[in-house]
């Protein structure tokens, strides 16, 4: 058997490794305004921090959006930063925002290439779903209309959500983020992150129905920016989600539609009934970092910064439009 302290030396080393890949983020404070913390949730088995924003006089029956941060960065930071907040009080929806903490991981990512924090009632994961239960409970919110999404790390939590807790989710957002149980899949995050895993689009669903078994749907339809020039999560990622999500909707993997939004990429794959599946977009030269488009256009959110990148493309926005938030 192992011995326990080089087991914890080998954990606490690929943590630190991991994290001199990811995004390195200024945190914010979570206390920004307008944004709570949230204490006595759940059960809380993945240790984090539950914070939420919530405009003022907000309707019963309103939407939740999940917003989960990329390392380094906090809740409110990136929930206020990727325009998340903004459109809020715009449109009139609830923001849940969890929070890492560096006890969990020591760059503060949530935990996506860990088996004990992406299975169904365990870990981070459990305590992501807590969150929004809390959330729909205390607002009145419709249960039907709650949806995920997340930078990075985040982004590879959000694909957990939607595969572990597919009752609960609509949809879901991956911004540069990783297919579900990618590390898995590739025997190592690194691998997964610059080389990708060789699945085919059966092996990707398959991962996902396992991690719900005997679950008979609805699934949740998935929307993925990725930028073409991310050199931390490599843009094949993107194709394995597109893979492994219209295999568990029962779509092929041949767009139906293909366009450009504000000049960049845009497939359209649909399920047999015609619904959309998954939605990609592919984001000409950016880097590893969430789209925005500051600005107080119809179209516009978000404030640039440090993987927050003004590509004249509101990643939140088109998500939110896309979920019938507007």
């Amino acid at each position: 058997m192992t011995d326990t302290r080089t087991h914890t030396r080998a954990v606490t080393v690929l943590l630190a490794l991991l994290a001199l890949f990811l995004p390195a983020v200024p945190q914010a404070s979570a206390a920004a305004p307008g944004v709570q913390e949230v204490t006595g949730f759940g059960s809380n088995p993945g240790a984090l921090r539950m914070f939420r924003h919530v405009p003022d006089g907000l309707p019963r029956g309103r939407p939740v959006v999940v917003v989960l941060h990329g390392c380094t960065q906090d809740a409110a930071g990136y929930g206020a930063g990727s325009g998340w907040t903004e459109l809020a009080d715009r449109w009139g929806f609830s923001v849940v925002l969890p929070q890492q903490t560096s006890g969990n991981n020591l760059q503060s990512c949530f935990n996506w290439f860990q088996a004990g924090d992406i299975a169904r009632g365990q870990g981070e994961a459990a305590s992501i779903a807590q969150m929004a239960d809390k959330q729909v409970a205390d607002a009145g919110a419709d249960p039907s209309r709650v949806y995920v999404t997340g930078l990075s790390a985040g982004g590879a939590m959000t694909a957990v959500m939607m595969a572990a807790y597919p009752e609960k989710f609509a949809a879901g957002g991956v911004v540069a983020g990783l297919p579900y149980g990618c590390a898995q899949a590739a025997g190592s995050p690194y691998v997964c992150m610059y080389v990708g895993a060789t699945q085919s689009a059966r092996q990707w669903g398959d991962r996902v129905r396992a991690a719900r078994p005997g679950y008979a749907g609805p699934w949740p339809r998935l929307t993925v920016f990725q930028g073409t020039a991310d050199y931390t999560v490599k843009p094949v990622n993107m194709t394995d989600l597109m893979e492994q999500w219209t295999d568990v909707r029962g779509a092929d993997q041949v767009a139906d539609a293909s366009d450009t939004v504000a000049g960049y990429p845009h497939q359209v794959f649909r399920d047999a009934s015609g619904a959309t599946a998954v939605e990609t977009y592919s984001i000409t030269g950016m880097g590893h970092g969430q789209p925005v488009d500051p600005g107080s256009g119809p179209t516009q959110c978000g404030t640039a910064g440090a993987y927050l990148l003004d590509v004249d493309l509101c990643a939140a926005q088109v998500l939110g439009h896309s979920w019938g938030l507007g």
